[in-house]
């Protein structure tokens, strides 16, 4: 169910500044903090401009908008070339507006003494080739894999940057949200799993990548292995108040929500 931000019923005609009707945003669930907030703002100059706004991943969002039922995708990947063939076929023509940066980062429980991993070390973690902690330098435990579900653009990322054509083992505890997986992990002391950067919070510790610090910094410039471009995709460029809202969130305004949030902003 959409969970509606702005229930205004306005009578009056908007201001030139402001733009009336109704707007459907749906998909990552990543990028929903960051939206949440800025639908928050935006709502202020924009009193009469509904929004619905739900997650349930950036794969059912590029499909909610193939299908005509959002007016944006949130999505924390690119589109893949079988969704741009599909939209086609629907007359849809995706059109993509990055909107924040991020990276994904590896996340253990507190209790958990190792601090680094390579990147080879993390593959083989994923793909259940390492299975106890001592063979990286931890406790004789064994280790509990935290994934995020095929539906997440999370997901597929990690699946692009890390996991380079393996898969991940099918004893993975599957999640739907990166909340989720900050609990899962919180909870078992043995676990590993992954999350984008404005989820990190006291509640699980980030692990470094061959000595590499996950910071807004290192993802902006690509010195984090697992940086990536947070995306809203339309049909054709943004117009009306996709447009509008568009606008407000790559704003200096809404870039400074992205900051706030806890993810990258563009620039």
């Amino acid at each position: 169910m959409f969970k509606k931000l702005c229930l205004t019923a306005a009578m009056v005609a908007a201001a030139a500044t402001s733009f009336a009707g109704d707007l459907v945003i749906n998909g990552s669930t990543t990028v929903l903090p960051v939206v949440q907030k800025a639908t928050e703002a935006f709502a202020k100059t924009n009193p009469d401009v509904h929004i619905a706004l739900s997650g349930g991943g950036s794969g059912n969002g590029v499909k909610a908008l193939i299908d005509g039922l959002t007016n944006i995708a949130m999505s924390s990947r690119d589109i893949k070339a079988s969704e741009v063939k599909l939209a086609e076929q629907r007359g849809v023509k995706p059109y993509r507006t990055a909107v924040a940066v991020d990276a994904i980062v590896p996340v253990v429980n507190n209790a958990n003494t190792v601090k680094d991993l390579t990147q080879e070390q993390l593959k083989a973690v994923f793909e259940g080739k390492i299975r106890n902690w001592k063979e990286v330098g931890g406790k004789d435990a064994p280790i509990v894999v935290v994934s995020r579900d095929s539906s997440s653009g999370t997901f597929e990322t990690w699946e692009s940057l890390v996991m380079k054509g393996a898969r991940v083992t099918p004893r993975a505890l599957l999640q739907t949200s990166n909340g989720t997986v900050v609990q899962t992990v919180a909870k078992n002391v043995n676990a590993i799993g992954y999350i984008g950067i404005g989820y990190l919070d006291k509640q699980t510790k980030p692990l470094t990548l061959g000595g590499k610090v996950a910071t807004a910094e290192a993802a902006k410039t690509k010195e984090w292995p697992l940086s990536r471009e947070l995306y809203f995709f339309t049909n054709g460029a943004p117009n009306g108040d996709a447009k509008a809202f568009t606008d407000f969130v790559v704003s200096p305004a809404g870039q400074k929500i992205v900051q706030e949030t806890g993810f990258v902003p563009l620039k």
